[in-house]
């Protein structure tokens, strides 16, 4: 397993998490092999190179060809953008799924995010974030920027495969998020070629316009099974999502391509303002673990662990600062961690 540690609160949370993984193998029985990776994003860059690194490229790619997963902190500028293009990592599996322990301390009250289950999917290599950018010079009174993006059938048509397979094992629900007045031609391809997925899948299909499906998404949680978004669309939506869990250091995710390339990270970035002070929330990066645990490796019950501990400690009522409420406790990076451990080795969870 490769390991970036990142930048800003990267540093503070991605170890705290990779002794969770220590802990959590150690008590499964399972082999860990951990090598570490170099600086990315502007630490990368500061160091005289780009933000994804040829060396960061090798390293990866090491990781990869030997049947790893990368464990990545946050990395700024464009590291998580270009990463992802030059490994194709098509498709980000965001799960929104509150923590009971939370359901009094965040937004929302009176049972509102009670059995709340939702999958967003997003689109990770085309759309907006990858378009051509050029200057317009023609004269100081008309210059500016112009942008060009697009999408090809076939990029549209894997991610749905991806959400309609997905809804096939969930509840069969598939909801997808466009724009059709704005982008119309953009907005037609996505909602065609995911009828046509969804009838030969057997999965309903919803299709709601981005401003409608956010605001949905926290009035109406419950409504949703999996959302599949395009680039952008797929990156608000997300972030909106993690008023569900409470915060967003609870938030986490993981980037998957073809064979078993996969990027697990956090749905933050890095933080610069905390960093260092020992209040960053470890809690995302950790579900993270959790999230490889299972898709990587193939271990569910060593990941039910890890998130059944951190349901534990929740149900405690030790906090850090972006999730304090009321009568919480709250702790820092270091205490919330050590507490997960302990959670951890004390309980049996059933195979």
């Amino acid at each position: 397993m490769g390991v970036l540690e990142g930048e800003g609160i990267g540093q503070e949370v991605v170890p705290a998490a990779v002794s969770v993984l220590e802990r959590v193998c150690d008590l499964n029985g399972l082999k860990l092999e951990l090598r570490h990776g170099g600086p990315i994003g502007r630490q990368s860059i500061a160091a005289g190179g780009k933000a994804l690194s040829p060396g960061v490229k090798a390293f990866c790619s090491e990781i990869f060809d030997g049947g790893g997963a990368i464990f990545s902190g946050p990395g700024g500028a464009r590291f998580v953008y270009d990463l992802r293009a030059y490994f194709d990592l098509y498709c980000k599996l965001t799960p929104l799924v509150p923590f009971p322990g939370l359901a009094s301390g965040g937004l929302f009250c009176g049972g509102h995010t009670d059995d709340v289950d939702i999958l967003a999917i997003r689109e990770n290599t085309g759309g907006l974030y990858y378009c051509e950018e050029a200057h317009i010079a023609t004269n100081p009174a008309e210059a500016g920027i112009r942008a060009a993006f697009g999408y090809s059938t076939a990029m549209v048509r894997r991610i749905l495969k991806a959400g309609c397979l997905t809804a096939q094992r969930r509840r069969h629900r598939m909801a997808l998020t466009t724009k059709p007045d704005g982008i119309p031609l953009v907005s037609e391809l996505w909602r065609s070629e995911a009828e046509g997925i969804c009838t030969q899948s057997g999965v309903t299909l919803e299709v709601l316009e981005i401003d409608n499906a956010v605001y949905q998404l926290v009035a109406d949680p419950k409504r949703f099974d999996v959302i599949v978004s395009p680039n952008m669309f797929g990156d608000v939506l997300a972030d909106a999502g993690s008023l569900l869990l409470g915060s967003r250091g609870m938030s986490f995710s993981g980037n998957f391509g073809d064979g078993n390339r996969a990027v697990y990270q956090t749905g933050h970035g890095a933080a610069y303002d905390i960093a260092g002070s020992g209040t960053a929330n470890p809690l995302g990066q950790i579900m993270a673990v959790a999230m490889m645990l299972r898709e990587s490796f193939g271990q569910p019950h060593a990941a039910r662990s890890v998130e059944q501990a951190i349901a534990t400690v929740l149900e405690q009522g030790a906090r850090t600062a972006d999730i304090a409420s009321g009568d919480t406790v709250v702790v820092s990076t270091r205490v919330m961690t050590t507490q997960v451990l302990n959670a951890l080795t004390r309980q049996t969870v059933p195979a």
